[in-house]
Formats: structure tokens, sequence, C-alpha cells
């Protein structure tokens, strides 16, 4: 168990917590400084307000905080030349009006890219003109425009596709004094799919609690071996919504592992969840997260 893990106070008791159980999550309740426990649900702004701005822009990210949103979330790519952007795709073709692999651009040459329209034009009754023309962040863009008191969920990705990746990210949280954290607080985690990954970052600081994201084809199964193994290095799990059951909530939180379902849009879903006991989700609209919340505190 990972030094942070120790420090965080998670009670296996709430296991089937109810609906009278929940309380709201959003920042401005929390004092901007939500908690690794099963006394909050944490709002996770899927990149940023994403069903309402294109994603990884700072028009969604400052969506998903004015909406509710605990945790910007962000996915890394790095460029040709080594800078850390959030974009969620290794290309650039759904997101901006570039084309080809994110690795073969320079910063500079991204940066020139229209990171916005294509949202306008897929969802016209969304449509902004303000975010036509919107640019590629990179990860310490984001920081600089809000600070080191907002919290950050970032996700890493293989290894053996952005070596140093890793060290970079934590040379740059450690610019923003982000890597010192206090439990059972935290003002970032970082999630992956790469297991190799979070180990790296987990020998690189092991106070910086890590969750691990599962990949299911089918519907999720879980041995007791294998969320002891998760537990070692990480604070919890993510994996999507539509895989999971009751039991398989509860058998994660009995052994003292936050669960982070995503991408969760939809009020019932969001009930159902909450119901079985999750300590989080990730969705594209954390406002509506904000009303079921709020509704079922009542």
């Amino acid at each position: 168990m990972n030094k942070f893990m120790r420090n965080i106070c998670l009670s296996a008791a709430v296991i089937g917590i109810g609906a009278s159980a929940v309380s709201p999550s959003s920042a401005a309740q929390s004092g901007n400084n939500p908690q690794l426990n099963d006394n909050q649900i944490l709002n996770i702004s899927h990149r940023g307000a994403s069903g309402h701005a294109p994603e990884h822009t700072l028009a969604s990210y400052e969506l998903g905080d004015k909406m509710g949103g605990d945790y910007i979330e962000l996915d890394l790519q790095m460029t040709k030349d080594g800078e850390l952007i959030a974009m969620h795709d290794e290309t650039l073709d759904r997101t901006t009006d570039g084309t080809g692999l994110v690795k073969d651009y320079t910063l500079e040459e991204i940066k020139q890219l229209d990171a916005g329209s294509w949202f306008n034009e897929t969802y016209p009754e969304k449509a902004n003109e303000e975010f036509a023309g919107l640019q590629v962040q990179t990860l310490q863009e984001v920081i600089e425009h809000f600070g080191k008191n907002k919290n950050y969920y970032i996700e890493t990705k293989s290894p053996e596709v952005y070596p140093g990746m890793e060290e970079q990210l934590l040379d740059i949280l450690e610019q923003y004094n982000l890597t010192r954290q206090n439990a059972p607080s935290s003002r970032v985690i970082i999630q992956s799919f790469s297991e190799a990954s979070l180990q790296k970052v987990h020998d690189l600081n092991e106070d910086i609690p890590l969750v691990q994201l599962l990949d299911y084809k089918t519907t999720a199964t879980i041995t007791d071996e294998e969320l002891a193994h998760y537990s070692e290095y990480a604070i919890g799990l993510g994996m999507s919504y539509t895989k999971i059951n009751e039991e398989y909530v509860q058998k994660t939180r009995e052994h003292d592992l936050l669960i982070h379902p995503y991408t969760v849009n939809e009020k019932e879903d969001m009930k159902r969840l909450l119901e079985w006991g999750v300590t989080g989700m990730f969705t594209n609209y954390p406002d509506v997260l904000e009303e079921v919340l709020k509704e079922m505190k009542m």
C-alpha cells in the first residue's frame, strides 16, 4: 500500500451508500478542496465540460469549473519537440483542422491549428462563434490559467509511446508545488490505462495519488487478488460505467479503493451509480451531476 493510501481515511462501512448519504461535491461547497474519501462524491469534468464546449480547450475547462466540477480532467499527448499538450487522441484529426500523429508535429505547428470549430460543426445546436479558432493548450498553460489552487485529474499514456512523459509531468507539477500532497485531499490525481506508467510515477513520487483505468470489452469482473494488487500503488479504479454492477462496486470498496466510472452523462445512470456506492464519476456534463447530487441530498 502506497504512502498516500496509508494516509487517507476510507471506510468500507459506506458500502451500499444510499441516496440520503450523498452530499454535493462542488468546489464551492467543499471550499475547492475535495476530499479523497467516502464522505464526498467527486464531480470530475471529463475533458472539461465537454458536452457544452470543445474538449480540452480553456472554454471547456472554464465551464467545467463553473458548473461544479471538482477536478479539471486532462489527457496528455507529447509533441515532436517534447511538450505536453492537453489532447485525448494520438492524432490531430478529430479535434483540430490538422491531420496526423501529434508526436510528428512541434508545439509551434500545433498552435497554428483550430481546436474549436469542429465542435460547432458537429454540434450546431451548441455552436458558439467564440469556439472558432481556439488553440490546443499545453499542460503548463492550463495550470498557469487556473492556478495551483485548482484541482487536476491528469491521464498519462503508454511509456512506450511517449518515453519521458512521466518525468516531464512531475517536473511541471513540481514547478507549481503540486506534488506536495496533503492527505486526505489532493490537488492532483494521475490516472492511466498503463500500469507501467503509473508504476513509474509511483517510483518517482509515491505521495501522488494514482487511479488505475481499466478497459473491459465485456461485463467487468475482478478478483480479490487483482484488487489487492491495484491497492499496492493506486488509491482507486476507473472503468466504463456500462460494464459494472453493484456487486463490482461493493467489492472494490471493500478493498478500500475509490471507484470513478466513466463517462456518465444521463441522470438515471448517475443516480444508480451513486446508490451503488461509487465515490465519483467522470461526466461531460458536470452541471447535470451537480443537480443530481443536490437532488439526492434532499
